[in-house]
């Protein structure tokens, strides 16, 4: 897992095709929503509400684009075979390339979570109303859901890396198994924006810590057939 992970960081850290990729895209998300609801006129509830939706449709989106490099390397070199046949479990191939996946991702999310804020006021209106800005609990939230988001996207990644649509199945497939995730993460982040830390804040967070868990374990699991198959 150490090495998988360690080989694929190195990789990304000399290419930066993956980091480019998804910041570009992220970035690319949040602009055209912002330009599309810059104009409307809403309360800091609305505001709230429309970054957080924003902010991790962008993400979700930048995960997919990630993940898509995840097994790619390996398959257009010709040498996924081969990884396959290293000894060892292959549930910790799996868990070596979530580790991968993670940093870059994390590191898109770190100006993609501030830069939504600012474009849609959520940011400016939180300090206009006396509140600060709830950074640590927002960064709790962004790496729960980055880690639920890259943990699906990866699994299917893999499913998908040997077909000739794999652009467009890995987001048919991956998103409708990741829509507890959105759900919780869109919902978590606009009520920190609207109302900082609160029970309900708490009860999503928890929910998403079980899925992510979930995710992880059932995915290490179903790895080796997929692998096979």
């Amino acid at each position: 897992m150490r090495a998988v992970a360690g080989k694929d960081l190195r990789v990304a850290g000399r290419t930066r095709d993956t980091l480019l990729a998804t910041a570009f895209f992220a970035g690319l998300v949040l602009m055209v929503l912002g330009l599309a609801l810059s104009n409307s006129v809403r309360t800091h509830d609305q505001g709230a509400a429309l970054a957080a939706g924003a902010i991790w449709t962008a993400l979700a989106l930048a995960a997919a684009v990630g993940a898509q490099r995840a097994f790619a390397q390996e398959q257009e070199a010709g040498a996924l075979e081969q990884l396959l046949l290293y000894p060892g479990p292959h549930g910790a191939l799996y868990l070596g390339k979530l580790l991968g996946v993670l940093p870059p991702l994390l590191l898109v999310a770190a100006f993609t979570v501030p830069a939504g804020l600012i474009l849609f006021g959520a940011a400016e209106a939180a300090t206009a109303a006396g509140r600060a800005v709830p950074w640590a609990a927002l960064a709790l939230t962004t790496v729960l859901g980055i880690l639920g988001f890259a943990a699906g996207t990866t699994f299917y990644g893999s499913v998908t890396v040997s077909l000739r649509a794999r652009e467009a199945l890995l987001p048919a497939l991956a998103f409708p198994i990741l829509v507890p995730a959105v759900i919780a993460t869109v919902k978590a982040t606009a009520l920190l924006l609207t109302d900082g830390w609160s029970a309900e804040v708490a009860t999503w967070l928890t929910f998403l810590t079980a899925f992510d868990l979930g995710t992880v374990i059932l995915a290490t699991l179903l790895f080796p057939f997929a692998a096979e198959s």
